[in-house]
């Protein structure tokens, strides 16, 4: 018998299997992100990925400088390498410290950073017109850096505190004492000249108000504030200004103010679409200022092309991402308002510079995180992200996860130490400040006076025969 195959069938059917293929692909990746460590690896991942292109970026860009300073191309790479491999411990570590641990260390954190901001105003070191470094024991650190983390663990103690309270239902428990500490930091910052990085402070302080509910004329209240000192600090200052016209007319004077701000773009439109390829760059010959700091999107336009500058804006969006679902999925409101802040941080931080290069913004001196040179800002986001990761693990499916694993070696020997505190948890019938779930014993019955005690299991009282030979009768 003669058979009839149907053309259309079989491309139906065909079609019905591919799409039933990539229906399951789709189900299998959305499931990915249903497990409890995503956070966790996700943050991880894109740190160590970011870190990565960075110190490829710094030996990139310092090169040619490198050389000409100090005869050798790779002595600014071996410093931002040094810093590096002091920030991988410190992340680790912060990694594995409990919440609570977080939370003691924000007050004193705050008053050493303002102190030290307030040694930088007086005793600092001027580069470039701004009075930003501080010589510590022949090393040169930003105090301004380590306060913005100071800044978030403190905020986020203060407003978590105070919700557990019940106290946020007026607004002067909302802004007291956030809104003076903040202005603090930002009034010591701005005495050293340095704008963009008040704007940091501001932005995160923003952002610790939105996510903890603030009203929403409070908010609009505040944010107009914010706007204002903005506008004023830019306007007592000739050079801000001059940044801020040189906005609206980059040509106007492209040997001066406008110079910084062309050749980043001249270097984004070399790049096209693939690059002129790794350590290639031309603009990082003298002709663009902070090239391996302020501008290194520039460099990184330039070297791979808008494909490298995408994939830098994912690794970034990645990391906004999962840092957003830890402060979505946690329960409690310190690691919730922590890794919110820790986010607005970075993002905030990220758009400012990615916009200054691509001239939507005023130019300004933040650098790139975990990208751009320097030693300051890379160990204080490195720490940033390990307190990101710490927090990850609180997550209620982390938590399970990580119980059934049991402690690892940096548990225990914390746990030694005196810093995996399992009493408070345990009290409250909670988790453990690690992760772990916290076994609460119910209080002993005593038995009737005179009576006897049988002991029993879970299927009844135990025979005579199975008892041990010590509690037998004889």
């Amino acid at each position: 018998m003669a058979t009839t195959t149907i053309p259309g069938v079989a491309r139906t059917r065909g079609t019905t299997v591919t799409e039933g293929r990539e229906r399951a692909l789709w189900r299998d990746w959305v499931g990915a992100l249903d497990r409890p460590l995503t956070s966790y690896y996700l943050i991880l991942g894109t740190a160590v990925l970011l870190i990565a292109l960075g110190l490829v970026m710094v030996l990139s860009s310092t090169m040619v400088k490198s050389i000409s300073e100090t005869g050798s191309s790779f002595s600014l790479f071996q410093k931002q390498l040094v810093s590096a491999a002091i920030g991988l411990p410190l992340m680790i570590l912060a990694s594995h410290l409990p919440q609570q641990a977080f939370r003691l260390v924000g007050y004193p954190a705050m008053i050493v950073s303002a102190a030290l901001l307030l040694l930088t105003v007086f005793q600092g070191v001027e580069v470039n017109g701004a009075t930003r470094w501080l010589d510590i024991g022949g090393l040169r650190v930003q105090p301004s850096e380590p306060a913005k983390l100071a800044f978030v663990l403190w905020g986020a103690g203060i407003l978590a505190r105070k919700d557990e309270l019940n106290e946020l239902t007026e607004w002067r428990h909302l802004l007291f004492p956030l809104l003076p500490g903040c202005g603090l930091l930002v009034l010591l910052v701005l005495l050293g000249s340095n704008l963009s990085t008040a704007l940091v402070f501001l932005v995160t302080f923003l952002g610790l108000l939105w996510v903890i509910g603030a009203p929403g004329k409070l908010f609009v209240a505040m944010f107009g504030l914010v706007l204002g000192l903005a506008v004023i600090a830019i306007a007592i200052e000739p050079y801000r200004m001059a940044r801020v016209t040189a906005l609206f007319d980059p040509t106007a004077d492209p040997l001066g103010d406008n110079m910084q701000s062309l050749h980043g773009l001249y270097a984004l439109g070399t790049g096209g679409i693939f690059g002129v390829g790794i350590g290639a760059s031309r603009e990082k010959w003298g002709f663009l200022p902070f090239a391996e700091s302020d501008f290194v999107f520039a460099i990184i336009g330039e070297e791979f092309g808008l494909i490298g500058t995408l994939l830098l804006l994912t690794l970034f969006g990645v990391l906004g991402y999962a840092g957003l679902r830890v402060a979505s999925r946690v329960k409690e409101p310190f690691p919730r308002l922590a890794a919110f802040a820790i986010v607005t941080w970075i993002m905030g931080q990220t758009m400012i510079n990615i916009g200054a290069v691509i001239g939507l913004l005023p130019v300004t001196g933040v650098p790139l995180p975990l990208v751009s040179y320097g030693g300051s800002s890379l160990i204080t986001t490195m720490v940033a992200l390990g307190v990101l990761l710490s927090l990850a693990k609180a997550e209620p499916q982390a938590q399970r996860a990580l119980a059934a694993r049991g402690p690892g070696r940096v548990q225990r020997a914390l746990s030694w130490l005196g810093l995996e505190n399992t009493t408070t948890a345990a009290g409250r019938g909670g988790t453990t400040s690690s992760g772990r779930a916290a076994t609460v014993r119910s209080p002993r019955t005593p038995a009737p006076r005179g009576g006897r005690t049988k002991p029993t299991n879970d299927s009844g009282p135990i025979p005579s025969g199975d008892r041990s030979r010590r509690n037998r009768r004889r």
